[in-house]
């Protein structure tokens, strides 16, 4: 403890004409020498000093009185420096405007610590910037802390109550590092995009699990019905195991559209180099026909040509058919946004630009936290329907009228 300074009143009139000075300089306003701080930090120790006055005005206790002052180092976005925080004898003084333990200023440098997070940037490279841009010090530690107010958001937004109905719903899974007992473990992250009635995208739900199973998928699903979802019309899923059954267990109306571009990457697995191109051209014929009559027939023919050379491939199509021709029933423009999970797979892309500067993540609110503050940052750009929404929900209230809220039915 130091005992309290004689208070030198601030010079205003001589700090506006230095500010003026270093302004023509070209010295910037904030920063760690910029021009406003030493006003922000005048402004900061006046205010303690007034608050430490109230407070003993309203003191039953008149023996209580100023008892000097503690040094701290204050954080702002206008850059780090010390001020005198003033004491009373009796310990019952705690300021308002930067209560105990508290060195950050205000919400504001939080905010923009939370932006850098959800454009990717690692802490540690946001310590380094903060210093370079304000002169502040923070720990990975602090930052982490920091971005921690968002964990009683994100619990929130996992369990808000969804719309009732959505049109279309694409399903998939990522994989990311979670450590785990001092191991680095592999985990898959389980997402849900829908567009609603109205044609606006959202993400539904974000999911931490195992390996990706339908046996999760299920539990993803019971938790959306459990929201509030009572109806899906379209579900874009890969070809996993399983996944149409389990949809079919929660939602039993609704339609599955095995993702085609799964498929053909699945089926390229197992054919030779030599003929990609060959194999490409015919199997094209198929899932771009203009019904599903002329795809049958040009699967026997693609099975004529190719079925003894890669029966494995030829069989996986037979198998999957059913759920691999749904779109045909379907307008252009409802075929285009159902025959593949581009949709959610680009999301994912967006997200793998945000994690891939975190490595293994401590546990699952380490990854919450990032994968939350990503999504709110891309879900800035979903501020309109998708292309062509009204022509896509005039074919689907022909389609599945009396499944569409009756305020959108034409």
């Amino acid at each position: 403890m130091t005992k309290e300074p004689q208070k030198q009143p601030f010079d205003y009139e001589s700090f506006k004409q230095e500010a003026f000075e270093k302004l023509k300089q070209g010295q910037p306003l904030g920063g760690v020498d910029g021009i406003l701080t030493p006003l922000i930090k005048d402004i900061l120790q006046e205010s303690l000093t007034g608050e430490l006055e109230s407070h003993l005005a309203d003191e039953d206790q008149t023996r209580n009185r100023k008892n000097g002052y503690t040094s701290k180092t204050v954080k702002t976005k206008h850059g780090a420096f010390k001020i005198k925080n003033p004491r009373d004898r009796d310990g019952t003084f705690t300021p308002k405007i930067l209560p105990k333990r508290k060195t950050i200023l205000n919400e504001a440098l939080d905010d923009k610590i939370v932006s850098l997070v959800a454009i990717g940037m690692s802490y540690s490279d946001i310590s380094m910037h903060m210093e370079e841009m304000y002169g502040v010090e923070l720990s990975t530690a602090t930052i982490s802390t920091i971005t921690d107010k968002v964990i009683p958001i994100i619990r929130e937004w996992q369990g808000r109550q969804l719309e009732t109905v959505y049109p279309f719903v694409w399903m998939d899974a990522f994989v990311i590092k979670v450590k785990e007992e001092g191991f680095i473990r592999k985990k898959s992250a389980y997402c849900v995009l829908g567009v609603n009635c109205e044609g606006h995208k959202d993400i539904l739900g974000i999911y931490l699990g195992e390996a990706e199973g339908a046996k999760f998928w299920l539990q993803v699903l019971t938790d959306l019905k459990n929201r509030g979802v009572k109806d899906i019309i379209i579900a874009s899923v890969d070809g996993l195991k399983g996944f149409p059954e389990a949809i079919e267990s929660v939602f039993s109306d609704t339609e599955v559209q095995l993702c085609v571009i799964h498929q053909i990457r699945n089926s390229l697995k197992y054919v030779a180099w030599k003929d990609y191109k060959a194999f490409m051209r015919d199997l094209k014929l198929v899932y771009k026909a203009a019904n599903k009559e002329l795809a049958e027939k040009r699967l026997n023919d693609l099975d004529q040509k190719w079925g003894n050379k890669y029966p494995i491939v030829m069989k996986s199509w037979r198998n999957n058919w059913e759920d691999l021709t749904n779109y045909f029933k379907y307008p252009e423009e409802i075929r285009h946004i159902i025959y593949t999970t581009n949709t959610i797979e680009g999301f994912h892309r967006q997200m793998r630009k945000v994690l891939k500067t975190k490595g293994a993540f401590t546990n699952k609110d380490a990854f919450m936290k990032i994968a939350y503050l990503a999504l709110q940052n891309i879900s800035k750009k979903w501020n309109r329907p998708v292309h062509n929404w009204n022509r896509i929900l005039s074919s689907m209230c022909i389609l599945y009228g009396e499944r569409i809220p009756l305020s959108l039915r034409l």
